[in-house]
């Protein structure tokens, strides 16, 4: 069974989805007004790790994730580049698209836009004030939270407290409008030529917190599985989202709540952020190494805990991918001329290892235990590599079961082609002058391909070459 740590109860609870083999989950995506960063990236790859698990383990499911493509940021972005906002949040929403297909995240089943939504946006907020859960004041409406009794219980804060820290802000515009401190916007006046839309209480455009709870009860209804973010999404956002949403439905809004720790810089541990400017785009970063290496380091850190980002910690996943890469590049040569029988042992320790899998992985996605039975795997089957006799049938059900196992973690393992010509003959001159004990000839064709990025691989099966970082 698998068991997940919801922020709201603070505890692990068995999952129990509302359909069964099912799961309804919805994740906030990005402000579309730049590159994201890889600590946005690390909220992606962490929850579409969790939906690669549910799915290795038989669920369906349908994954909702958001675009908010209006906002104080999209308004000044666009309005210094001298586009539109729709402009914007268009090229920022396709650089987004191929950044995520760059570290081999699933696409969502659908990715909502904000303002695809205005309409459905205005009836929810009508709904909240005809309920006495809002309020306008000057073309603005706002969120009485006093009102909602249950304010503060997925951050655990009390609600007077949360009042003491807003009322520092008194003499804010904003505040001064509000009938209490902690009640928060649902609808903002439109000011100048700024994009906005037509309401009952005037021109404007939604805030923030709307967007998320209409959006996901509308493509997955008043009740849905699985809500997740950062952890910094929190409070207030997700505070506000359940304010909004069960005041407007009367039932419960998400079942579980799943938030994922943050990527820190360097040894200092600073959180990656862009308002600190220390922050590395996935755009750029790609571009300089192999996409699998960032998501590698990103999926096997159990998603609640912290990731220091640092050229070490790129390293050591780089590392270990190739080793990974490379057990199943072994086995997989060694299908040429496989007749041997089944070994029963192997066969027996293959299971167990899948067992182990599922215990670890069922256990809150515990990515850092999981990925440690990947690596016995890996162990498991560069041994039976080396064996003298091996069987075809059992090479691919070993094959099948490593690849499923690192398919969970975004991992893509495949057999590489090398079809090079010219690399071809002069292993095979290297070959023959090794069978003619001409060592002078060998060697100086081994450093000739050394020099043109191949590692030469010698093994009881022959020669075996690939290029380097393939």
């Amino acid at each position: 069974m698998i068991k997940i740590y919801n922020t709201m109860s603070r505890t692990k609870e068995t999952f129990k989805p509302l359909v069964d083999h099912k799961v309804s989950m919805y994740v906030c995506g990005p402000t579309v007004y730049n590159y994201i960063h890889i600590g946005n990236a690390r909220s992606i790859i962490a929850f579409d790790t969790i939906r690669r698990y549910f799915e290795y383990r038989g669920f369906e499911v349908k994954f909702v994730s958001n675009f908010t493509d209006v906002d104080d940021k999209m308004i000044n972005s666009a309005r210094e580049q001298g586009i539109t906002v729709p402009e914007l949040a268009d090229r920022y929403i396709g650089a987004f698209k191929k950044d995520v297909q760059a570290v081999n995240v699933e696409p969502a089943t659908l990715n909502p836009r904000a303002t695809e939504n205005i309409d459905d946006i205005i009836a929810f907020i009508a709904d909240l004030m005809d309920k006495g859960f809002a309020y306008a004041v000057d073309g603005d409406v706002y969120y009485r939270a006093r009102k909602f009794s249950k304010y503060g219980a997925l951050s655990h804060q009390n609600i007077d407290e949360l009042e003491q820290g807003a009322s520092q802000h008194v003499d804010d515009e904003e505040t001064a409008r509000k009938e209490d401190p902690i009640d928060f916007a649902l609808w903002k006046a439109a000011k100048g030529d700024e994009i906005a839309w037509k309401a009952p209480w005037g021109t404007g455009r939604p805030g923030w917190h709307i967007e998320c709870s209409v959006m996901s009860t509308k493509y997955l209804g008043d009740t849905f599985d699985i809500h997740g973010g950062g952890e910094d999404l929190q409070f207030p956002h997700h505070e506000n989202e359940i304010a909004q949403s069960e005041a407007k439905t009367g039932k419960q809004f998400a079942r579980y709540w799943m938030h994922n720790g943050f990527v820190t810089v360097g040894d200092d541990n600073e959180k990656m952020s862009k308002s600190l400017g220390n922050f590395v785009t996935v755009h750029d970063l790609v571009q300089k190494i192999n996409p699998q290496v960032l998501r590698f380091l990103m999926s096997t850190t159990q998603y609640r805990r912290p990731i220091q980002y640092t050229q070490a910690s790129l390293q050591d996943a780089k590392n270990n991918l190739e080793k990974l890469q490379n057990a199943f590049i072994n086995l997989n040569y060694r299908l040429q001329g496989a007749q041997g029988a089944a070994d029963a042992t192997v066969a027996e320790q293959a299971a167990q290892l899948e067992t182990d899998f599922i215990t670890a992985m069922d256990d809150d996605f515990n990515a850092q235990n999981g990925i440690t039975v990947v690596y016995e795997f890996a162990r498991l089957i560069n041994v039976y590599s080396e064996k003298t006799a091996v069987n075809a049938e059992q090479i691919n059900q070993l094959l099948t079961s490593y690849a499923k196992m690192a398919a969970v973690f975004g991992i893509e393992l495949k057999q590489i082609e090398n079809d090079d010509a010219e690399i071809d003959e002069l292993v095979k001159q290297r070959d023959q002058a090794r069978a003619d004990r001409d060592f002078k000839t060998s060697d100086r064709l081994r450093d000739q391909l050394k020099e043109m990025g191949v590692i030469l691989e010698d093994t009881p099966q022959g020669t075996r070459w690939r290029k380097k970082d393939e």
